[in-house]
C-alpha cells in the first residue's frame, strides 16, 4: 500500500507542476529506474488507479486521484505539524512526513489538522 500511495502522490504532484506525467519524470521523482516504473504502472492500471499507454502520458483515474489527494493532504498536515508544533527543520519534517503519511491513523491526522488548520488549505 505504501508503494502504491507513493506512486499515486508522485503522479499527482508531477501533474500539478508540469501538466503532463512521463515515465522519466516519475522515475526521477521516485529515484528508481524507468523499467521499474513501467512494471508498477501496469499493476496500478490493472487496479483501475492509472491510465497508461506505452510512450504516452500517465493519468490518474478518479479513484487514483482521490487516493493521491488524500495522501498529499496528510503529507501537508504532518509536515506543517512537524515544522510548526515540533519546530523541526523543514528538510527533516519533509522526510518524516513522507514516512509517516502512509501509516498514520485518520484520527491522528484530524487532531494534527486542528492544531495547524490555519496553515494548511
Amino acid at each position: 500500500m505504501k508503494r502504491e500511495e507513493e506512486y499515486l502522490e508522485a503522479i499527482y504532484l508531477i501533474k500539478l507542476k508540469k501538466g503532463t506525467v512521463r515515465i522519466k519524470d516519475l522515475a526521477s521523482a521516485l529515484k528508481i529506474k524507468p523499467s521499474s516504473v513501467v512494471s508498477y504502472l501496469t499493476k496500478l492500471s490493472n487496479k483501475g488507479l492509472v491510465k497508461y499507454m506505452k510512450r504516452g502520458s500517465i493519468e490518474l483515474t478518479s479513484k487514483g486521484e482521490k487516493i493521491a489527494k488524500n495522501v498529499y493532504h496528510k503529507h501537508r498536515i504532518i509536515k506543517e505539524f512537524l515544522c510548526r508544533i515540533l519546530e523541526l527543520p523543514e528538510d527533516i519534517a519533509e522526510e518524516d512526513a513522507c514516512y509517516i503519511e502512509h501509516g498514520v491513523h485518520e484520527e491522528t491526522i484530524r487532531k494534527m489538522e486542528e492544531l495547524v488548520k490555519d496553515k494548511v488549505d
